[in-house]
């Protein structure tokens, strides 16, 4: 198989197609690009440009690289293109049966699981991202930072599911590769905090922040613990800062709504 779809294939690794799917450009009056046989990693990134930005143009693209023999890359694209289009199932299934036809490196396989874990938490099939997280899981080395990433996700498909015990082990496996991850620090005080432990969670809440004063996660989530241990003028600071830092932000909406709520209930009293 031709090397440059492993290294191109290695950059988006962990990209979570959450971000861009709820965010597509209105589709474009212009024509798809056709692919460039003599430089397929020029292609290949084009089109996972357009599967972020315009996946209507993005699976045009694929569909005709895919007929003219364009192999793996045409067909990762093809189905990421499908999740921009919002058709997170059949992008997911796709996904699957490339990862297990493929005799790409564990990591890149592991990696097309991973999206595909991701699709299915989109289309709300929390048991069948769990599967393709657990079979990326597998095939990945121990103490790899990317089986870090896959057990984060893995334990967000858990949590959506309310199960915060089996969040809390996926999350711990996860920081003993990465101990300092303010992400995975926040995450789990965000757990213990959904299981009532409060002072656990602060703990976790601090650390990540300590780590990553920048982190919106850690910051939203030591407001959220501050708030609860009725340390009002700290959690607006820490919310006001995400403002600071990223006012367009869901986190900063978040900010704004808890601010306006402990200001409701400062007058109340």
């Amino acid at each position: 198989m031709r090397a440059y779809f492993v290294l191109m294939a290695l950059a988006p690794a962990l990209v979570s197609y959450v971000s861009y799917a709820g965010e597509q450009s209105s589709p474009s009056t212009q024509p798809s690009p056709d692919p460039d046989l003599a430089n397929p990693a020029m292609t290949y990134h084009l089109c996972l440009d357009l599967a972020r930005e315009q996946p209507d143009k993005a699976i045009e693209l694929a569909g005709k690289w895919v007929r003219l023999g364009g192999g793996e890359g045409a067909k990762h694209c093809q189905a990421l293109a499908l999740i921009g289009l919002k058709e997170f199932g059949e992008g997911a299934t796709r996904l699957e049966a490339l990862a297990r036809q493929s005799r790409q490196e564990p990591l890149v396989r592991a990696n097309m699981l991973a999206q595909a874990g991701q699709a299915w938490v989109l289309q709300g099939e929390n048991s069948r991202a769990y599967a393709a997280q657990s079979a990326a899981l597998k095939i990945l080395p121990e103490g790899s930072p990317q089986k870090a990433e896959i057990l984060l996700d893995r334990a967000g498909a858990l949590a959506d599911a309310g199960k915060y015990d089996e969040v809390l082990l996926d999350i711990d496996a996860a920081l003993k590769i990465v101990p300092n991850s303010a992400d995975a620090l926040a995450f789990r005080a965000s757990a213990n905090r959904s299981k009532g432990d409060i002072d656990d969670a602060l703990k976790d809440a601090e650390r990540a922040v300590a780590s990553d004063d920048t982190n919106l996660a850690a910051l939203l989530e030591r407001g959220n613990l501050y708030r609860l241990k009725k340390r009002l003028a700290a959690a607006r600071q820490d919310w006001l800062r995400i403002l600071e830092l990223e006012p367009e932000s869901a986190a900063a909406d978040s900010a704004r709504t808890n601010i306006e709520r402990i200001d409701v209930d400062t007058r109340a009293n």
